[in-house]
């Protein structure tokens, strides 16, 4: 058990401003996945989410194309 330990043992002090950032970076997405599964997962929101699920499919007939850049 005592070499678990020490394998899994963090030097805290020796950490660079780099590494903090990734660990903090890390644990903040980790964080934002967890409330995203139980936003998506909650029964509550299921109408307001099958409402909109076929958005991304949708032809989108009236949003500028980026042609039309005003010259005749």
């Amino acid at each position: 058990m005592n070499s678990l330990i020490e394998y899994f043992a963090t030097d805290w002090e020796a950490m660079t401003v780099n590494d903090w950032i990734g660990t903090i970076l890390t644990v903040l997405i980790f964080l934002l996945m967890i409330l995203a599964y139980f936003q998506v997962f909650r029964p509550k929101n299921r109408e307001s989410l099958e409402s909109r699920k076929h958005i991304p499919f949708e032809d989108e007939d009236d949003a500028p194309s980026g042609d039309d850049d005003g010259r005749p």
